[in-house]
């Protein structure tokens, strides 16, 4: 039967290891690349004349296609997930870093001066207090980045079957069989809204101290302006 959720046996994983594969291939690099970003957001902050020449390297990475990077990396990582990470970690550089340095600069310079007062060192200071601060921003370019790294994974079907879902596209070919194509879109498209969904309920959790929405606060404030009496008209 050709259905939905029928894996052709030469792809050599069932539905949920398609899903399990990409998952991994996808947040692995995102994860190494929140953690190269944070170093090099700290040395933008701390040396600013170094942000423009760091954001214009992440910003040509981020223009060279995921295929000339495969033609470099295959000589030396081969037909490998590895060779489809290492791009796709790249790749997330140019809206991590960013969004730490813009997330580090919104500290407001009161809270920065009085962590230098009471001899916060600086790199102890971005630990514990610039970046707690720093998270609404870092989480907004951290959704972005992993929806980005979730899509190109399907890339890597055009080196060694290594696209996970992503091979789907190509079997669907070969087998004429469109409905495979159509299952890789589709569950491609519902990991990246599931995902994101988890991020924002961990920024909630990160930043208990900010307001769920602005629609929230919008509908509160209409509900107290409502509640309250209108003032007695002066006659």
């Amino acid at each position: 039967m050709n259905g939905f959720f029928d894996i052709p046996s030469d792809l050599q994983h069932s539905y949920l290891g398609l899903i399990s594969w990409h998952m991994q291939e996808a947040l692995i690099p995102v994860l190494f690349g929140l953690v190269l970003a944070l170093p090099i957001g700290l040395l933008c902050v701390r040396l600013n004349w170094l942000y423009p020449p760091v954001l214009w390297a992440t910003t040509v990475l981020y223009a060279i296609p995921s295929l000339a990077f495969f033609v470099v990396l295959i000589d030396y990582t081969g037909l490998s997930r590895l060779t489809v990470m290492i791009p796709l970690c790249l790749y997330t550089l140019v809206i991590l870093v960013p969004s730490v340095v813009d997330g580090v600069r919104s500290v407001p310079e009161e809270t920065n001066s009085a962590a230098a007062a009471m001899g916060i060192g600086y790199v102890r200071r971005y630990l514990q207090v610039q970046l707690p601060i720093a998270v609404p921003a870092i989480m907004a370019g951290l959704r972005v980045a992993t929806a980005s790294s979730i899509s190109l994974v399907s890339v890597g079907a055009l080196i060694g079957n290594q696209g996970a879902l992503g091979n789907l596209l190509t079997t669907a070919m070969l087998y004429h069989r469109p409905l495979l194509a159509v299952n890789s879109v589709v569950t491609t498209a519902a990991l990246a809204v599931l995902v994101d969904a988890l991020l924002v309920v961990l920024r909630r959790v990160l930043t208990p101290w900010q307001p769920p929405s602005h629609g929230t606060s919008a509908r509160r404030t209409s509900t107290v302006a409502d509640a309250s009496p209108l003032p007695e008209s002066v006659s």
